[in-house]
């Protein structure tokens, strides 16, 4: 893991040397991950932030709280770690400053994601510095995943499974929402500590499925990202998890979500799923090397179209160590499609804001077509108990 991070970092500084690029300033917890192999615990939202900052003829520092930096000096290959407190002078400002170093014309950040805190700062401390956004050029390096990378992923797709087979499997009448995602996070934490050790880098990696579960059943099946609920299960309901902000394993985050149905299916539930799962499998079937991303979801809403729905979504988006980026499956996204890419697939509709159809699974390209990094049945799945 940080043999292959500190390769990405000096291959971003290579690049970084062939644009002109001095120093660029990483806040993202996901860039932090993929390029130096920490992440904060604590993050920006508490008001300390966590930074590494990238020259391209420099060792990279990282700047992060004292009460961190005993646990990020372990987690990361980065020999350069620069502490600051809260009280005093060594604050974080001051260690910004001293590697940005005098007066610089240019800092380049991420601009979409680097929290309030830093960017006001950064306005007001260089006001004549221009400001220029160095996401683009990291984000097209995380395109095409490493072998290192979609093993992870296949892991983190075994992972998800064990969890998809426990929301399957706690499904019943009379149940409450609440008690399926207890289900789901004991199956996965579980199933995640079989991959893990408790040496090394490893160490630093917890196996607890966290984050709330997104969860919907009866009337609100189509009401997206609403969460698990003490909510009582009922005959015919659907049940639709989502695992897109559950299912990752060392920083690498897929998309999985299945509709269940309590007991029995009513036939327009039926006839919603069936068209979502066979969208999504026409996006699938037409995902190779060399097609455009915005042709994959056309493949799927002409299914919609043939069965008489429209859809607002888009079809899928790339995944990796952040939960969204580049390129999307969507209309006008005209990214040529390699191997190494990785997607989350969607079949997704809503009909009157009550019927739902979902389905998702996790892909990777290959040189032929596309391979699952997520399985379960893709059907009409009812309750088993």
């Amino acid at each position: 893991m940080l043999a292959e991070a500190k390769l990405r970092t000096q291959n971003l500084q290579a690049k970084m040397l062939e644009k002109g690029i001095q120093k660029a300033v990483f806040t993202d917890e996901s860039s932090m991950a993929y390029l130096a192999g920490f992440w904060g615990y604590l993050g920006i939202e508490f008001g300390r932030p966590s930074m590494l900052v990238i020259d391209a003829n420099e060792p990279p520092i990282i700047i992060t709280p004292l009460m961190e930096s005993e646990m990020v000096g372990e987690m990361t290959w980065v020999e350069d770690i620069c502490v600051w407190e809260d009280i005093g002078q060594r604050t974080w400002w001051r260690a910004l400053a001293e590697a940005l170093g005098d007066k610089p014309a240019e800092i380049w950040i991420e601009k979409a994601s680097i929290p309030a805190i830093v960017r006001n700062h950064l306005d007001e401390t260089y006001p004549d510095a221009a400001l220029r956004d160095i996401a683009p050029i990291l984000g097209g390096m995380r395109t095409i995943k490493s072998p290192f990378e979609i093993q992870v992923m296949q892991q983190a797709g075994q992972i998800a499974g064990a969890m998809m087979a426990a929301a399957h499997n706690s499904l019943r009448e009379g149940g409450r929402e609440f008690e399926c995602a207890l289900a789901v996070i004991e199956a996965g934490s579980h199933k995640a500590a079989e991959f893990l050790t408790a040496k090394g880098w490893d160490r630093f990696v917890s196996p607890m499925i966290h984050n709330l579960q997104i969860m919907q059943s009866g009337k609100d099946a189509s009401m997206v990202h609403r969460r698990a609920s003490v909510k009582t299960l009922e005959k015919f309901d659907p049940v639709y998890f989502c695992f897109c902000n559950m299912a990752q394993f060392k920083q690498y985050k897929l998309g999985f979500d299945r509709m269940f149905h309590i007991g029995d299916v009513k036939d327009e539930d039926r006839k919603v799923q069936l068209a979502a799962i066979e969208a999504q499998q026409a996006a699938i079937a037409a995902i190779r090397p060399n097609v455009l991303a915005e042709d994959v979801a056309a493949a799927a809403n002409e299914v919609y179209r043939e069965r008489g729905y429209e859809t607002g979504y888009r079809t899928g988006r790339s995944i990796g160590v952040a939960y969204l980026e580049a390129p999307e499956l969507k209309k006008g996204d005209k990214t040529v499609l390699q191997p190494g890419m990785t997607f989350a697939v969607d079949g997704g509709i809503s009909i009157d804001g009550v019927t739902a159809g979902r389905i998702g699974d996790s892909i990777v390209v290959t040189e032929t077509g596309a391979e699952y990094l997520t399985n379960y049945p893709r059907e009409i799945l009812l309750s088993k108990g």
